[in-house]
């Protein structure tokens, strides 16, 4: 009698298993994620553990040596920034982003910089080897040095990277990688789990830098299991917005640096070039104050970005009030509202309010609170502010306006972009005076709308 092969079901978005198959997630609450799973047959499991048998060394932590690991430049600024200073031998970065927004792109160049002192590997599912050939000139790329293969097999990928033991190997994609000895498609939970744990092992052991390219869901989150994102070590994402040529690429996950980092991108004929000065392109403003719009710093991994804000208030049409926000909480916006009305007497509760941030930039910190607010009054009043003003402050629920993370920073590089007029907290407010810059401290709503409105008059 053949003994039947166990199987389980992964939810694909949180990672949690089940041994019947099921609906809806018990553990994350989403719909339809529950995927089949069976285990690798013993071919797989023994080449994923192909270099144990060996007993490990224990040692004392106290006898650790604490030199810091070596970083490999990828020749891009930016792209080092997001890594948190360049690629450390041996680890995994998954790469994730839309179709389009330049994710192959940005690794080839990185490939044909890094292929001029270390030994490269592309290793291409998607792509044949003529297209990449003809990115490369397109691009005006120095390709001697970098080998290419068009191969989705991972053991074939695995015996050509021992035999050529590369110092940085790329995938593109994980999505299209299978072993033949797993009875499922290729993207499937089950061959993506086993392939991608096999070429990070093999990371770990040849200590070579592996870069994997992931695709996307419709709702922007990288496709696959969660338990993808546990195995490597940085998880990066490259955004764009479909009527923009510019690219942002932030940290989501990064062991060896700062997550939440942001690296700025222009899309051109000759590839990505990276942006210095990412305040100075979205602070592309009109000649002349407009209402509704406030300028606000963010802090984004280790540097400040200036980012302007954009209100709409305006009269509803229907009997419920529309609350639309792109870049910001949608429930923060909620919340905010529900504040200026308690502690700064303003009603809009009768009123659509749409909030953006201009550029594309996604706020995951609470410092746009108190910019948000005023941007809403300059809407609703149809009054414009100084353009020379700069706003930033979280606003508690109880109507205080609370300290954000490096204040200092973000006043020097207010005054850096010319603002000579910046509304911080009181506890922000910088040890040492700017010249020809007016600091404002305030502690609360009421203080900081009639701080406004005293530079009105």
């Amino acid at each position: 009698m053949v003994k039947k092969r166990e199987t389980a079901f992964v939810c694909t978005e949180c990672g949690a298993e089940y041994s019947k198959w099921q609906g809806q997630c018990s553990e994350c609450k989403t719909w339809n994620t529950i995927q089949e799973f069976r285990p690798a047959k013993a071919t797989v499991a023994a080449r994923r553990q192909g270099f144990a048998g060996t007993l490990a060394e224990v040692r004392q932590l106290s006898e650790v040596d604490l030199a810091e690991v070596p970083r490999l430049s990828t020749g891009i600024n930016e792209f080092d920034r997001v890594l948190g200073g360049g690629l450390v031998p041996g680890s995994a970065v998954l790469v994730g982003g839309h179709p389009g927004a330049g994710k192959s792109t940005l690794l080839l160049q990185t490939l044909c910089a890094l292929a001029r002192q270390y030994r490269v590997l592309y290793v291409t599912g998607e792509e044949s080897l003529q297209q990449i050939a003809m990115r490369a000139r397109r691009l005006n790329l120095p390709t001697e040095g970098v080998h290419i293969m068009a191969e989705t097999n991972v053991a074939a990928i695995l015996d050509q990277a021992e035999t050529l033991r590369p110092d940085i190997l790329l995938v593109d994609s994980i999505q299209v990688v299978h072993h033949p000895d797993i009875e499922s498609a290729p993207g499937s939970v089950t061959q993506v789990r086993e392939t991608a744990a096999m070429l990070t092992q093999y990371a770990k052991r040849s200590q070579a830098a592996l870069f994997l390219i992931g695709h996307v869901t419709k709702d922007g989150s990288l496709a696959g299991p969660k338990v993808l994102e546990h195995m490597i070590d940085c998880s990066v994402m490259l955004e764009s917005a479909h009527d923009s040529r510019f690219r942002t690429l932030r940290s989501i996950k990064n062991r060896f640096g700062a997550v939440n980092e942001l690296g700025v991108f222009a899309m051109l004929e000759q590839g990505l070039k990276e942006v210095t000065n990412p305040s100075s392109i979205f602070l592309n403003r009109q000649a002349e104050a407009t209402p509704g719009s406030l300028v606000t710093v963010l802090w984004e991994g280790t540097r400040p970005l200036l980012v302007e804000l954009q209100a709409l208030v305006d009269d509803t049409t229907g009997g419920y009030p529309k609350r639309v926000t792109l870049g910001l909480d949608q429930n923060r916006l909620a919340m905010m509202l529900a504040v200026l009305h308690r502690h700064g007497g303003i009603f809009t509760g009768d009123q659509d309010v749409y909030l953006n941030v201009v550029g594309g930039v996604k706020v995951t910190e609470t410092s746009a609170d108190l910019a948000s607010l005023l941007a809403i009054l300059s809407s609703l009043k149809n009054r414009s502010w100084p353009k020379d003003l700069c706003v930033f402050g979280e606003v508690g629920l109880s109507g205080e306006v609370r300290p954000v993370p490096s204040g200092q920073e973000r006043v020097s590089e207010a005054a850096k972009h010319g603002f000579t007029h910046i509304v911080v907290p009181k506890s922000n407010v910088p040890r040492k005076a700017i010249r020809d810059v007016e600091v404002i401290a305030v502690s609360s709503l009421q203080q900081a709308l009639s701080a406004v409105e005293h530079l009105m008059q």
